[in-house]
């Protein structure tokens, strides 16, 4: 698997030509079962192969029962200078739920290194569990707030299938999440974690100022990227391509010299639809002069007759010609988005 990630990774540098590399993240299934060498060897591919600027951001995804204070010092030695830490939860029932290797004590602990040897720890959270209650959502955020982490992903709960979690739902042993339970949580969320000092500045982020995710901020603002490794997914600016998701498959295909890839040209009008959904997430908002110019009038026309009744529900709001949600808008973001997408009729 590893060759065949230095081989994807050399092969396909030339779609990155002319652009330096501000952030690497090793995210997807479990990177923290990677070694420091190893991790040091792909990094040295890419130092060898891509421009990078002088400090890039470079992150892990690790699960809490994955790591140890020797294995974090070793790894911010090989260049990782940022952590992104999958806690979930402070309730080993809700950990239970969604099959977890990881207890409650383990959690506190492995976030108590994280924090002494990654200043920049993200951790993230679920809420709208089932077995969730206000107090318990309040008691999760207030327990994350207590390691003093500057950056906090948060997501609501999905159901995915055969999962334990849907066995159990199945089976009728807990009910479905609720929607007005996870609406109710996400606006706990926001209002503690702005009181405390985190930016809002994604749907589903919350950093402190100089904490910001520079990974996530570019995803949101629509900026290229190379995904490496099976089932990544990348972004030109006018094409998209995934990478076959059978590990198998693409260790074979690149064995054969052959990229393991899928590629789709975007049309004008799934370039615009992505620039709506992504720039309504964040802080940023959807620049109105620059649907302008980057689509021509009928698309900006467009945009602004379909976000004409969201604006007279108070979903929407215009500001120094940017199109943003208001705070009654941020739940129901994803759902106003779609309102505001050009059919793809070319």
């Amino acid at each position: 698997m590893l060759q065949a990630i230095d081989h994807e990774l050399r092969w396909r540098k030339n779609e990155l030509t002319g652009l330096k590399i501000e952030t690497i993240y090793f995210g997807g299934g479990t990177p923290s079962l990677l070694s420091p060498d190893e991790l040091e060897d792909i990094l040295e591919a890419i130092r060898e192969e891509y421009q990078l600027i002088d400090d890039p951001e470079i992150t892990l995804e690790a699960n809490p029962d994955d790591i140890h204070k020797t294995y974090l010092e070793s790894i911010s030695k090989v260049g990782i200078n940022r952590l992104s830490l999958g806690i979930q939860s402070f309730f080993d029932d809700e950990l239970k739920l969604m099959n977890r290797a990881h207890d409650v004590s383990m959690a506190k602990s492995s976030l108590e290194i994280a924090m002494e040897i990654f200043p920049n720890t993200s951790i993230d959270l679920i809420y709208g569990m089932p077995l969730s209650t206000a107090d318990k959502w309040k008691k999760n955020l207030e327990t994350a707030l207590s390691y003093d982490v500057p950056h906090i992903s948060s997501y609501a709960l999905t159901v995915e299938p055969k999962t334990a979690l849907q066995a159990f739902i199945k089976k009728g042993l807990i009910n479905e999440p609720d929607e007005s339970v996870a609406e109710a949580q996400f606006y706990m969320m926001v209002d503690k974690l702005e009181e405390a000092g985190f930016m809002h500045y994604e749907l589903s982020n919350f950093g402190k100022p100089g904490y910001l995710s520079k990974n996530n901020s570019a995803y949101w603002q629509g900026k290229p990227y190379l995904g490496i490794g099976p089932s990544a997914h990348s972004y030109s600016g006018t094409e998209r391509s995934w990478n076959v998701r059978n590990n198998n498959l693409y260790i074979k295909s690149l064995h054969k010299k052959k990229l393991p890839l899928e590629r789709e040209k975007l049309t004008i009008t799934d370039r615009y639809n992505e620039t709506v959904m992504t720039g309504l997430r964040t802080i940023w908002g959807v620049d109105l002069e620059g649907i302008r110019n980057e689509f021509g009038p009928t698309y900006f026309d467009y945009l602004r007759e379909q976000s004409h009744n969201y604006i007279k529900q108070h979903l929407l709001y215009i500001e120094n010609d940017k199109l943003l949600v208001t705070r009654k808008g941020k739940f129901l973001c994803d759902g106003i988005a779609s309102g505001l997408f050009k059919l793809n009729l070319e």
